[in-house]
């Protein structure tokens, strides 16, 4: 399925890059703030994994979905995201912050999850352990194709909504390899691959007989969910 580049809102016209509105109001931003989550866009909020802890407050935001970057160790440590589980509709992948991870084949699939849980009213929180450099990254490739921003619109703007972002520089230059790859895409006409892989992941589910997700750590590959749901296979 191919989907439209939506029109910029708000302070995402283009004028806004074209402005010091663009740059980041440092009087506006506080320390503390960094253990906080806030909203990027209408339905997507960007933070640290910290800020699950606070269930009433993301029931009160109205927030329906979490997807969360972690490691394996992360994951073992944090002991919460089974009550995360139990409340929302919860997503853990594991994403190392490493010069060695590449993300460029996973921005499709979460773009693609970011989109379909905004397109259904609900909201999302994306985050990771500090909500500085892998969940950004991702936050970043859904700005950067949903709105037809460049790598550095997108990055500028999210840093505009928080402040501390620092995804790694790795990271950063994926992000500008990943522009001209969705742009590509757009002009030829070409679906988002995250569409039919989803469609066959569906497909694959129903068909299993135990529609189990796979756990083994020695048999999972980075990017795999690390929990037990079925939403999103990246």
């Amino acid at each position: 399925m191919q989907h439209e580049v939506q029109t910029l809102p708000g302070t995402l016209a283009p004028e806004f890059f074209a402005t010091e509105n663009a740059k980041s109001t440092i009087d506006d931003w506080r320390y503390e703030m960094r253990r906080e989550m806030q909203e990027i866009v209408t339905g997507l909020f960007l933070g640290p994994f910290s800020a699950c802890k606070d269930t009433d407050k993301l029931h009160k935001l109205g927030i329906s979905h979490i997807l969360c970057f972690l490691d394996q160790n992360e994951f073992r440590l944090f002991r919460s995201t089974a009550t995360l589980a139990n409340q929302f509709v919860f997503k853990v992948v594991e994403v190392f912050d490493s010069p060695m991870q590449n993300l460029i084949p996973l921005f499709p699939q979460s773009t693609t999850y970011i989109r379909d849980v905004i397109e259904k009213n609900g909201k999302i929180l994306v985050c990771c352990n500090g909500g500085m450099s892998r969940s950004p990254a991702f936050v970043i490739a859904y700005t950067m194709e949903t709105f037809g921003l460049n790598a550095v619109q997108a990055y500028q703007y999210v840093q505009s909504r928080r402040l501390c972002i620092n995804p790694n520089e790795t990271f950063r230059s994926q992000l500008g390899e990943y522009e001209p790859i969705y742009k590509a895409r757009q002009i030829n006409g070409v679906p988002n691959p995250a569409d039919s892989h989803e469609q066959q992941n569906r497909r694959r589910r129903r068909s299993s007989p135990d529609n189990t997700t796979e756990t083994d750590p020695k048999r999972r590959s980075q990017g795999d969910i690390l929990d037990t749901g079925s939403a999103m296979d990246i």
